[in-house]
């Protein structure tokens, strides 16, 4: 009985497709343009986040020390620095190495400044912290410590960029969640055309006895493959726009890091096909509600 009912169920759900053959590629079509931009966001927030997380990888505190200070005193200060909580590396930079570094970058600019006596730098440390987050707190603790002349992390730039990778975050969030149930309003919408041209012999069925689940199958696993095939699409397109960027990227902005394909095309192809199924089935169960109270 279990089985003759499933094959009943798909039955009239395959024939149900292509009886409104227009309404379900319209609601396929819907699926398939607001995932497709589910998709291509999704794809875009991740990039944002794995680019920013990658700039606050780079983020450090210098702590520029007091010129008179012996080498004991700059050890026990390294010492100090390090047992801070939330610090998680710490390096002394002579002020010969960071006129190296400077010299490195501007080439003969420099020049003459390795005399004896000339070079204007100062010796530091660099400090980086468990949390990039942490870093204006842990900026305010050095400052307080004997032999710390003055401190740098470019204040306003790091707030700044931790402020906004907040905001795309939560924006990406909430506008993500906002097309999931976008797209579950409109097929529902596109749906319940399906479910109003066949309203009488809904009710019929309802009248001789049949259970609502009985007739709620066939419509639910209808929108399913709706859905689904909905979804279908704008995976392959998305796998294979995001590969063509990649590889275009990597020749034309090298410079750009950008998340490998076989990292995130995995899941975001999953996510597709599991969201377009989702509402596709909760679509169809919305639409049907009102036809069952007989």
């Amino acid at each position: 009985m279990l089985i003759r009912n499933i094959i009943y169920y798909f039955k009239e759900a395959f024939a149900s497709i292509l009886r409104n053959g227009w309404m379900s590629f319209a609601s396929i079509a819907v699926v398939t343009v607001t995932l497709f931009i589910f998709g291509s966001f999704f794809l875009l927030n991740t990039n944002v986040q794995y680019v920013t997380d990658d700039i606050k990888e780079q983020v450090e505190i210098i702590a520029y020390v007091q010129n008179d200070l012996t080498a004991a005193e700059t050890e026990q200060l390294r010492l100090q620095l390090i047992q801070l909580d939330k610090v998680k590396e710490v390096k002394y930079v002579s002020k010969e190495e960071a006129l190296e570094r400077l010299r490195e970058q501007l080439g003969d600019l420099v020049a003459g400044y390795e005399e004896e006596g000339r070079n204007p730098l100062d010796d530091s440390f660099e400090v980086r912290t468990t949390i990039p987050e942490d870093i204006p707190e842990v900026a305010a603790v050095i400052e307080t410590l004997p032999g710390i002349r003055r401190v740098d992390y470019g204040t306003d730039v790091v707030k700044k960029l931790f402020n906004f990778i907040a905001a795309v975050k939560w924006v990406g969030l909430a506008f993500m969640i906002g097309l999931a149930f976008t797209a579950m309003f409109l097929i529902a919408n596109t749906i319940k055309l399906t479910v109003n041209a066949r309203a009488k012999e809904i009710m019929i069925m309802k009248w001789v006895g049949a259970t609502e689940w009985f007739i709620r199958w066939p419509f639910v696993i209808e929108g399913i493959i709706l859905g689904s095939l909905g979804s279908l699409l704008p995976a392959l397109g998305l796998t294979y726009l995001y590969n063509e960027a990649v590889t275009w990227a990597q020749i034309n902005l090298y410079f750009l890091p950008l998340v490998n394909p076989d990292i995130i095309l995995a899941p975001l192809v999953k996510l597709l096909l599991l969201i377009g199924a989702t509402i596709g089935g909760l679509g169809s169960l919305f639409s049907m509600r009102r036809f069952l109270k007989v």
